[in-house]
């Protein structure tokens, strides 16, 4: 009986593992390519690309790796969308690899292509030089420079290799903050003004959640309330059947009791709107929902908001991030540091398509240096 595409993946990642920092190719200027596609922090989706491709080719030998799709035609074609779903992304996860989390071939540049995928080809992504050189490692396996199983564990290689390379970062930096702590806790004004010098960050989307998750998970004990598991950031109200970005229930019951939406621009009378269908839809009934926004809040939202409760019993409310965690860290002064102690264990926890390591990074950075302040 011949390998499984599973069997393929752990046997190129064990000789990878098994390599170190020796390359399993002959010519430096592919490995040079690879090591570029791998180590590239603003596009993740061609190295999970090149790992479904060249599996596929192990698995199929007689596919043209060129032809991910099978509406190009011909015995020689393959779905590359289908190994990349079936057998990538539990591999991914599996070992905590440096790609994209959901499937490459649903990106702009690689979704709904009907072309045979040579270097001539422009892909319209960025940046366009990745592009290119993912073109010409399939051209490179297709003229027979190099197998596809050798690229696939030089590949891995790398990606181990920048996955290790994060993994020591933090620790580095959790070493750095673990030495700066001293009895002095932080001020409340100080854990806001980090928290929102981390949200003036780009690519900060998710962060407001996890504030208000934090916030929910410190006080819990205190509450009687707790906060339902998070939903992935990619993941649609009609998918995962929430209500919102965040539930709180009360503890031991089942009841949403407070649903949050989180917004990084200005919440709209639309929003409200489109919030109160879904409640209207849903068989949930909270006490409130709640928009949670990092931008300025426009008087007619907020009296739109508040007019609802006549309508449906349920307080709906626009609240600024920033004033809602300045008046919790006061309001629960006592626990102000387990909120920050939760919001960053919540942060590291996060896969990098929700947060990105540079946002750890920084995150760890900044409250060493906040504590060396202080």
């Amino acid at each position: 009986m011949g390998r499984t595409p599973d069997d393929i993946l752990e046997s190129a990642y064990r000789r990878a593992i098994g390599l170190g920092t020796h390359s399993a190719l002959r010519d430096p200027a592919i490995v040079q390519k690879i090591e570029y596609i791998a180590r590239n922090t603003a596009n993740r989706a061609c190295a999970r690309f090149l790992v479904a491709c060249t599996l596929a080719k192990i698995d199929q030998p007689s596919v043209d790796i060129r032809k991910p799709y099978t509406e190009i035609g011909g015995e020689d074609t393959f779905s590359g969308r289908t190994y990349d779903e079936r057998y990538v992304t539990g591999f991914v996860r599996k070992y905590d690899l440096p790609c994209n989390q959901t499937t490459a071939f649903l990106t702009p540049a690689f979704r709904n292509r009907n072309i045979i995928l040579t270097p001539s080809v422009n892909l319209v992504g960025r940046p366009p030089t990745i592009y290119k050189a993912t073109l010409e490692i399939l051209d490179v396996i297709h003229s027979g420079k190099e197998t596809a199983e050798n690229v696939l564990i030089e590949l891995l290689r790398w990606l181990i290799t920048v996955r290790e390379e994060k993994k020591q970062r933090v620790q580095s930096l959790l070493s750095a903050l673990s030495a700066s702590l001293d009895e002095n806790a932080l001020s409340a004004e100080s854990i806001v003004s980090l928290i929102e010098q981390h949200l003036n960050l780009k690519r900060s989307s998710r962060l407001p959640v996890l504030v208000v998750a934090a916030a929910y998970q410190a006080a819990q004990s205190r509450l009687g309330e707790r906060v339902l598991p998070l939903q992935s950031h990619t993941a649609a109200d009609k998918q995962s059947g929430s209500l919102g970005d965040l539930e709180i229930t009360l503890v031991n019951d089942q009841q949403i009791v407070t649903s949050y939406e989180m917004k990084t621009r200005k919440v709209t009378i639309e929003d409200i709107a489109h919030a109160l269908d879904k409640l209207l839809a849903s068989d949930q009934q909270p006490d409130n929902y709640i928009f949670i926004t990092t931008k300025p809040i426009d008087n007619e939202v907020q009296e739109y908001a508040a007019s609802i409760y006549e309508e449906t019993g349920v307080e709906f409310v626009v609240l600024d991030c920033i004033g809602f965690l300045r008046h919790f860290l006061h309001f629960f002064y006592r626990i102000r540091m387990a909120f920050l102690e939760k919001y960053q264990e919540l942060l590291l926890g996060q896969p990098a398509s929700a947060v990105s390591d540079e946002l750890k990074e920084a995150f760890l950075s900044m409250r060493q240096a906040a504590q060396v302040r202080n």
